[in-house]
């Protein structure tokens, strides 16, 4: 009897060992989605995969050799992925990790919470489109952006389209930066965000692009850029863009994005 007992623990155990694992992976890939690093989580996989097949046929000059280039790797992923690992630190950090179950088994927010928060600022993406008035407007989700708010200045007040519109003036002393809306209130304005520096990019993407997918890259925000030079609207989540958006068409996949994981 206690060796039957001794049996099934084992096999809970080694299943919520398989889930603990699964679930790290998955996750890690989605961070990892669209950029380079998702080519490094392959690459590591296999190279270890292959480290443990040479370990366990005992070819003890090649196991040492791959284990000491494995521990040059660390260093150099460290190195080469700081913004990748820095958001999967943000996410733990969070706690997102420990609430993986609840949201995905739990209600979801409903589209009508952000309503009024999205058609303000479609409004004023279509305004300021046609004006031809730079804008960048940023929506925190679950990633903390304490750091983005401080470099800014602090509001706090319901989001509108005149509000944005003001914010945004070209004589208007808040117009550089971002305005980052968060628990449905414009919470600062003139924010400075990270500017990315993938090389991907096109030719001729400027500062404001740059900073709405260096912020994306880092958190799970959503990004909202007018262009100064041509008036095209923007969206920009997990470090990808897609532009040329209408004022209906930015409405629909905010509402879609807020109400869901990234």
């Amino acid at each position: 009897m206690p060796e039957a007992l001794s049996f099934i623990n084992f096999r809970i155990v080694d299943i919520l060992d398989i889930l603990i694992v699964a679930v790290l992976l998955y996750e890690l890939y989605k961070l990892t989605k669209g950029t380079a690093a998702v080519k490094l989580f392959w690459l590591v996989a296999i190279f270890y995969i292959v480290w443990k097949v040479i370990a366990y046929f005992q070819f003890t000059i090649l196991s040492e050799l791959m284990g000491e280039l494995i521990n040059v790797g660390i260093l150099a992923i460290i190195i080469l992925f700081a913004p990748e690992i820095r958001k999967f630190l943000l996410y733990i950090g969070d706690g997102r990790l420990l609430r993986f179950f609840s949201d995905k088994f739990g209600k979801q927010e409903k589209s009508s919470a952000y309503s009024e928060e999205v058609e303000a600022v479609c409004d004023a993406c279509r305004h300021m489109s046609k004006s031809m008035t730079g804008a960048l407007i940023v929506f925190a989700r679950k990633t903390p952006l304490d750091e983005f708010l401080n470099s800014g200045k602090t509001i706090d007040a319901l989001p509108t389209a005149e509000l944005l519109e003001n914010i945004f003036f070209k004589n208007s002393p808040l117009h550089d930066g971002a305005v980052i809306i968060k628990d449905h209130r414009v919470a600062a304005a003139r924010c400075i965000l990270p500017v990315s520096k993938s090389t991907n990019l096109p030719q001729g993407t400027g500062l404001r692009h740059r900073s709405a997918l260096g912020s994306t890259e880092l958190t799970d925000a959503l990004a909202v850029v007018v262009s100064e030079q041509t008036g095209t609207i923007s969206l920009c989540k997990n470090g990808q863009i897609v532009r040329e958006l209408t004022a209906s068409g930015l409405r629909q996949l905010l509402l879609e994005n807020l109400t869901k994981e990234n």
